[in-house]
């Protein structure tokens, strides 16, 4: 009889384990994938390889912009403001242009946070993220799991975005 108690108790035990294996499964597969723009690596102005995975975990600020595109270039100054005073969000700048214009650009126009090279293919990827018509600037929030939070078509309106990262953060 002890021996059939034995065995009755370690079976129990046993489903159990792999009940909770389940459930555990289950809630790792239910973790939502980040966006594939987080799958690209891009170039710096140096050329060195910057993997947009390295910034999950926090949430990005993407803006898609040209040198030559004036709402672009009137809007980086905002920018900047709020990636100095949102140090817990990266902020990117993903360029539209080549580096020559985006090199000449930048000793004029300070910016502290990465400007990375998309070149022309930068508009096949905003597509995705909703920007059908391929327009500058795009500019797209990302949360800390890399799901896309808010996206603004045209130049930022900073209080409006101070309030989704407020929101984000809070």
């Amino acid at each position: 009889m002890k021996r059939r108690d034995f065995l009755l108790g370690t079976g129990a035990l046993a489903a159990a384990g792999i009940a909770a294996a389940g459930v555990s499964h289950l809630v790792l597969a239910a973790k939502p994938a980040p966006d594939p723009l987080f799958e690209q690596s891009f170039p710096d102005l140096d050329g060195k390889a910057s993997p947009m995975s390295q910034w999950l975990g926090k949430p990005v600020v993407a803006n898609f912009w040209a040198t030559w595109c004036p709402p672009c270039v009137k809007e980086m100054p905002d920018l900047e403001a709020m990636h100095a005073k949102y140090k817990q969000v990266q902020f990117l700048g993903l360029a539209v242009d080549v580096p020559a214009n985006v090199r000449a650009f930048s000793e004029k126009v300070h910016v502290s946070y990465p400007l990375l090279m998309l070149g022309h293919g930068g508009i096949s990827l905003m597509r995705p993220l909703g920007n059908t018509a391929g327009g500058l600037p795009f500019t797209v929030v990302f949360d800390a799991q890399g799901k896309v939070a808010h996206k603004v078509l045209g130049q930022i309106k900073p209080k409006e975005l101070e309030q989704v990262l407020d929101a984000m953060l809070a």
